[in-house]
């Protein structure tokens, strides 16, 4: 869209097996669609293949330090609207809107506390809670094969050492708890939110949530234990604490990109993971 507004062509790589509202749309909107195998190795190669060709400048989906401040504005709208928050929930994938908004709200609020939100997988393969646990970035993990089909890209080199040393803890979850939670966010907030976009939510109702947030309190205000031990025994979810109540979470919904169309959406019996 910014793109035609400025009468500039715009070449989309998206990957085969993205939504066909997604593809629908970028068309819709002016762009020129390149499918591409599933993989951060065959989109870089038709990126790099467009831009000799075309002489059309490479703009990286979110390791690239423009990407990150322009994500970072979620980040800073969200704080000037609720100054009073003290976690944020963010999904996670290449890392480039976890790391903008990390950045900007530990800017404004430094004792804030990011978690991260990632789909393990049918095949168990989350690499930025394994890169938090080992303490390095994880390249060799392959990508997860999950309903949230934006959220299997991996950590880069810039978005890494942000995870690394300021988001405070990561909830891997499960397809079954996104499809849950889109199902909530429709019937309650009646909003339209694709399966990664629901992947904060779901993390905030999965049972690790507490572990994760007790272990994140702990470590940044490690004077009120008993805070953190409240959220640890489940006054997450049950609001039993008189001082988890105070606690103010902020949980970001991103992505609307729903293929209605696709048999088996919401039957997770039947659904299969695209490969």
């Amino acid at each position: 869209m910014a793109a035609r507004l400025k009468g500039i062509p715009a070449h989309i790589v998206v990957p085969s097996n993205a939504p066909a509202c997604k593809i629908a749309a970028v068309k819709e909107y002016g762009g020129n669609v390149h499918l591409c195998e599933p993989t951060v190795t065959a989109r870089e190669a038709i990126s790099a293949q467009i831009a000799a060709e075309t002489g059309a400048t490479f703009i990286p989906p979110y390791d690239y330090k423009h990407v990150i401040a322009g994500q970072g504005t979620i980040g800073l709208e969200l704080l000037q609207q609720v100054p009073h928050l003290d976690v944020i929930i963010v999904p996670v994938s290449g890392g480039g809107m976890l790391s903008g908004i990390t950045l900007a709200a530990k800017a404004i609020k430094p004792g804030i506390i990011i978690l991260a939100a990632e789909p393990g997988g049918t095949n168990n393969a989350p690499d930025a809670a394994a890169g938090k646990a080992a303490g390095r970035l994880i390249q060799d993990m392959p990508k997860p094969l999950t309903i949230a089909d934006g959220l299997q890209a991996r950590l880069g080199q810039l978005t890494w050492p942000v995870v690394r040393d300021l988001v405070d803890g990561v909830v891997v979850i499960t397809d079954e708890r996104i499809v849950a939670a889109m199902k909530l966010i429709f019937e309650r907030m009646k909003v339209v939110v694709e399966p990664s976009g629901a992947a904060g939510l779901a993390a905030m109702l999965a049972p690790e949530f507490t572990k994760v947030l007790a272990a994140a309190l702990a470590r940044v205000s490690p004077q009120p234990a008993e805070r953190a031990n409240g959220v640890a025994n489940g006054a997450a979810s049950t609001g039993s604490n008189e001082q988890q109540r105070q606690l103010h979470i902020g949980v970001i919904l991103c992505g609307g990109n729903l293929d209605f169309e696709a048999k088996g959406f919401w039957d997770m019996k039947n659904w299969q993971p695209a490969s």
